[in-house]
């Protein structure tokens, strides 16, 4: 078995300070942070991270965002609202995976390194075949990219104590959906 961590988002504008803060991603900045200072990485082989990277995504975009579909200007390509927390070290990190330059794009699987490589298709090439996932906000993008995850074949284990969710209701029917589908939900020091 070959694991890879996805890490989802640990951008500027989705932790407190922000132009789009979710509580707690701060503190899931620093936590993985922490998981990839053990020893081995924590024991992943690859370890990759994603970023919303926006151009010109549209609707996606709103001056009175619905916070369902639309959404304040957040994490703009090039801005420092766009650039990883500064609690997140990405020393770890072998890749990183950009999205939404011109749609909302919400999963990680959407999402391309440099030279135009779909994760998916990176994780495939490297024998990846289970992944856990962190990161921000768990209601959206890391739900997105834990579903994609498991329909990409992937066996998938959400590590819950370094998620942060938008809000209560939608993070409880998030952790359910994924559930359903077979995303194993573990805390990090499960392991």
């Amino acid at each position: 078995m070959t694991r890879a961590l996805i890490v989802v988002d640990v951008q500027n504008d989705f932790c407190e300070g922000g132009s789009l803060p979710v509580s707690g991603g701060s503190a899931v900045a620093a936590g993985v942070t922490g998981l990839l200072a053990g020893p081995g990485r924590g024991g992943f082989e690859h370890v990759v991270a994603t970023r919303d990277w926006h151009t010109d995504p549209g609707s996606h975009f709103a001056a009175e965002p619905d916070y369902v579909n639309s959404w304040p200007v957040h994490c703009v390509a090039g801005t420092k609202g766009a650039e990883f927390h500064p609690d997140f070290d990405r020393t770890h990190v072998d890749e990183v995976f950009s999205k939404g330059a011109f749609q909302a794009a919400y999963s990680g699987f959407e999402a391309v390194e440099g030279s135009d490589t779909l994760l998916g298709d990176w994780l495939r090439a490297r024998g990846v075949d289970e992944v856990d996932v962190v990161g921000i906000a768990t209601d959206y993008c890391v739900r997105a990219t834990a579903l994609d995850a498991v329909k990409s074949g992937l066996r998938t284990r959400l590590l819950g104590d370094l998620v942060a969710g938008v809000a209560e209701g939608s993070t409880a029917a998030a952790l359910a959906e994924m559930r359903a589908a077979g995303v194993e939900v573990v805390s990090a020091a499960q392991g």
